[in-house]
């Protein structure tokens, strides 16, 4: 029998990497945590020392877990206002330290794969998570997802090839990357829109998830730096709404702070001519964990 000390350090060491999974798969910390509890609740009632390999009994649990999530969430998602983005994991200012110890942040959990993620199907979504993430074989992905192997690496190789087209990334350095989010949030919060402007590129999208809750904000995409700029001015004009550069899911973003409480997560992907995509999470329910 394993004590609880044994169980509880043997958690500590695994903790995480449920999170991560988890993360990466639902897209939700507040998800993930849950999902996190529940592998420990069902570690707790296994007898650990029947189980060969920890580490992949953790992923593998994780992942049984969320894609069941995934099923049902497709139909809650479908009746969503505006756009669906993941919910941020937000770190430090840029430049004063470590962002925040709850996810791994790794290429694999940058705001636009995430996204591009959520266009997938729930087993297509698993068998890349699982395999080109996490690395684990197709036959364990197949008794996840509930298909064979050789189906798995079919659902993974058309995740990649999607990722592949609507994942398309430039090259940036990072030390450019956060210039340009610290003259994006000078401009947002002087209300200076062609300083704004002149930091998106002509043709940058804008996609502004408030749930519906939030007075004002566009519940589609928005295109065009003048049309984004605009927007994005327009919902906090009159309120002293300050942004601060801060890592957003891995990379340079801009937070929104009003009266010393994040009121919008902006993830910033930068294209040849600027920022050319802007995803914007303002639905409070998505920020409680910030």
């Amino acid at each position: 029998m394993t004590s609880a000390a044994e169980l509880a350090e043997l958690w500590d060491a695994h903790r995480r990497r449920a999170v991560d999974v988890a993360y990466r798969m639902l897209g939700s910390i507040t998800d993930a945590e849950d999902v996190a509890q529940e592998v420990f609740v069902r570690l707790a009632r296994t007898d650990v020392t029947r189980i060969d390999d920890l580490r992949g009994w953790v992923v593998t649990v994780t992942a049984r877990i969320c894609i069941d999530q995934l099923r049902s969430a497709r139909v809650t998602r479908r009746r969503y206002v505006g756009p669906w983005l993941p919910e941020p994991v937000v770190g430090q200012p840029a430049g004063a330290g470590d962002p925040a110890d709850r996810v791994t942040l790794d290429d694999s959990v940058r705001m636009a794969l995430l996204a591009v993620l959520e266009r997938l199907t729930p087993a297509e979504r698993t068998a890349f998570v699982l395999h080109d993430v996490f690395g684990l074989p197709y036959d364990e992905i197949a008794g996840v997802v509930g298909r064979s192997a050789a189906a798995c690496r079919q659902l993974a190789s058309r995740a990649r090839r999607r990722v592949r087209t609507d994942d398309r990334r430039v090259p940036v350095d990072p030390a450019e990357h956060r210039r340009v989010a610290e003259r994006f949030a000078d401009a947002a919060t002087g209300g200076d829109i062609d300083g704004l402007i002149a930091v998106l590129d002509p043709d940058a999208v804008g996609e502004f998830d408030s749930g519906g809750l939030m007075r004002g904000v566009p519940t589609s995409l928005v295109v065009g730096a003048e049309r984004v700029a605009s927007v994005l001015l327009a919902s906090v004009e009159g309120l002293g709404v300050r942004f601060i550069p801060a890592t957003v899911n891995g990379e340079p973003g801009v937070v929104a702070v009003l009266r010393d409480r994040v009121s919008a997560v902006l993830a910033l992907a930068i294209g040849h001519d600027g920022v050319d995509h802007v995803r914007a999470v303002g639905n409070p329910h998505k920020l409680r964990h910030v």
